[in-house]
């Protein structure tokens, strides 16, 4: 007796043609672009604040004095930064710019190559990249890098926008890790609940 052939009515996997996405619905490839192009829109966007600020630091304030801006929080001083954020290793420049281009490239081919899916690792690289961006082109033209807000009451080194992105991207970093791990954890603890009697068992 012949086999009985299968009903593609009554089995839809055999012989079914593959589905095509849903009108509306994003495809893998599309969702991508997706994501680097927001992410390099908010690193974009932060080069742009950044050189705007600095700009506008660099015509109206005069190098040196404090010039209040929001009282009991922050103040306006000019200050020509020769090393990293916060004035950390004055006197690098050369290796600061390198610094500042390699991080640039990498954070850049990390985009590009392997969109991340996570929200808070897009906002991560987004900042970091816009913030080292900022910074370089200060060293690339200006051979130092121009800081100009200042805190207040107590002392801290002066710093920019570009170090405030960079400090928001490690924020991010860790929240996204916090979050994994907190997932992590979640996931063992379903896991024991579902499987009370596996313990102990050799």
């Amino acid at each position: 007796m012949a086999a009985p052939i299968p009903n593609p009515i009554s089995n839809p996997k055999a012989g079914a043609p593959a589905r095509a996405p849903l009108p509306g619905r994003p495809t893998p490839r599309r969702s991508s672009i997706g994501v680097r192009a927001l992410t390099l829109a908010l690193a974009a966007a932060v080069v742009v604040a950044d050189q705007t600020s600095k700009a506008w630091v660099l015509t109206h304030l005069a190098p040196g004095p404090l010039r209040p801006w929001w009282p009991g929080l922050l103040a306006l001083q000019r200050v020509s930064n020769r090393g990293a954020a916060f004035s950390l290793f004055s006197g690098s420049i050369q290796w600061l710019t390198l610094v500042s281009l390699l991080v640039s490239a990498a954070v850049l081919l990390w985009i590009l190559w392997r969109p991340p899916q996570s929200a808070w690792i897009r906002l991560a690289l987004g900042f970091l990249l816009g913030g080292a961006v900022g910074n370089g082109i200060d060293r690339l033209r200006h051979g130092a890098v121009t800081d100009f807000l200042a805190t207040q009451p107590f002392s801290f080194p002066v710093f920019n926008l570009a170090d405030v992105a960079i400090n928001v991207a490690v924020a991010c970093f860790l929240i996204d890790q916090l979050l994994l791990a907190g997932r992590a954890s979640e996931g063992a603890t379903g896991s024991a609940r579902r499987h009370p009697n596996d313990r102990g068992h050799g």
